[in-house]
């Protein structure tokens, strides 16, 4: 390492103002900060010294969805073989997922950060590190079979309009990622909706065995197959068709464990956004107007995309609420909403996307009224202590 910071530093001159490449400055920046920590320091301003800085933070993020995305690799090549009736091994499995995976994780970044680097050179500031963690979560929130050039202009798109229209990393409104996704559903419903399985584009005409069904367990929820929606077991390690980090639980809670553990990630997020969909779930099943409704909670909350989104679309940190009570109120209003939009469309079996991308238009107004609310109660305990 000590080699690359002195090649680092040799080079350094030539991207500073009067260099020959200093109109790749913000590039140069991008990728020295990347691999080492900046020597910058505060020179005026009130500031807090920490051990991290915000790639350090994104970096926590990304090692949190390793667990899921590695899962995703395996179970794309389970699903394809299991579709084909083949026998295959596990590291023939992990090869078939790599072949399909990896392509969109590469397209996720290089189309984003491609756009990143350019609103960098245009506005001569440094290149943000926000899609460090959003150009993972797109390809996590895919399925398998998406065409690369939809993940490429899905990814501009979040960039463009989620991001630099409102000024950059810190300022959107909206988690980039679910805007991807939001971008290709409704532009593209047929590639996404997630009524049939994702196994890298076979048909019947391409080897998959007859009476092999493929749709994913929201798909036949919404349908009204209830009793062919997999078991507990399944739907908690991830053995069904969906989306590539979407389907194992466990993977998410072992991401969610490194997120809690680390500070990144908010638990009283995690911890209403469950007790939202859990509460939602016992009224349903109080009035039980069909056979959706009559789903146990820890079905409802296995299924589908809602751990993924609780986990890590909900904590994003910039489109979250920003106060504690103010968390408890967006998770608890994002699970509820997440069950419900499922359960009462079943034209739309996936209510996750649609209810965080909701509650983040309201995280603003949420903080809003928390804080007027301790201002209120601050300011009748002074004057009750005034008059005493």
């Amino acid at each position: 390492m000590k080699a690359l910071r002195n090649y680092l530093d040799k080079i350094k001159p030539h991207f500073r103002e009067g260099g020959k490449f200093e109109k790749l400055h913000s590039t140069f920046d991008a990728f020295e900060t990347f691999l080492f920590v900046p020597d910058k320091t505060t020179f005026r301003g009130s500031h807090i010294r920490d051990a991290i800085d915000m790639k350090r933070t994104m970096s926590v993020v990304i090692m949190a969805m390793m667990p899921a995305l590695l899962f995703g690799i395996w179970n794309t090549g389970y699903q394809h073989f299991l579709s084909t009736g083949q026998q295959a091994g596990f590291w023939q499995m992990i090869g078939y997922g790599l072949q399909k995976v990896i392509p969109i994780v590469a397209v996720s970044y290089i189309a984003g950060l491609g756009v990143e680097f350019v609103f960098a050179q245009i506005r001569k500031h440094e290149v943000n590190e926000g899609y460090l963690v959003s150009g993972m979560l797109i390809p996590l929130v895919m399925p398998v079979d998406i065409p690369l050039w939809m993940v490429a202009v899905a990814s501009i798109f979040a960039v463009i309009i989620g991001k630099e229209a409102f000024g950059g990393t810190g300022m959107n409104v909206f988690n980039p990622a679910l805007l991807a996704r939001a971008f290709i559903f409704f532009a593209y419903p047929a590639k996404i909706t997630g009524d049939t399985i994702w196994i890298g584009g076979l048909s019947k005409g391409d080897g998959v065995i007859d009476g092999f069904s493929g749709a994913t367990p929201l798909s036949k929820a919404a349908s009204g197959a209830i009793d062919q929606i997999p078991s507990l077991h399944d739907l908690f390690f991830g053995f069904i068709p969906g989306s590539i980090g979407e389907t194992s639980k466990l993977a998410i809670l072992i991401g969610a464990a490194i997120l809690i553990i680390t500070g990144i990630g908010s638990w009283r997020i995690m911890l209403s956004g469950l007790l939202g969909g859990l509460t939602i779930t016992l009224i349903f099943n109080a009035f039980a107007a069909n056979s959706y409704m009559t789903l146990s909670p820890l079905t409802q909350l296995l299924m589908g995309s809602f751990l993924f989104g609780m986990v890590y679309m909900a904590t994003d940190p910039v489109t979250a609420a920003q106060t504690n009570r103010g968390k408890w109120i967006y998770g608890f209003l994002a699970g509820f909403f997440a069950i419900m939009i499922r359960v009462f469309n079943p034209a739309y079996p996936e209510g996750t996307m649609l209810a965080i991308l909701l509650m983040n238009a309201f995280a603003p107004l949420i903080d809003h009224f928390v804080v007027e609310a301790n201002i209120r109660k601050r300011l009748k305990r002074s004057t009750t202590v005034v008059k005493s």
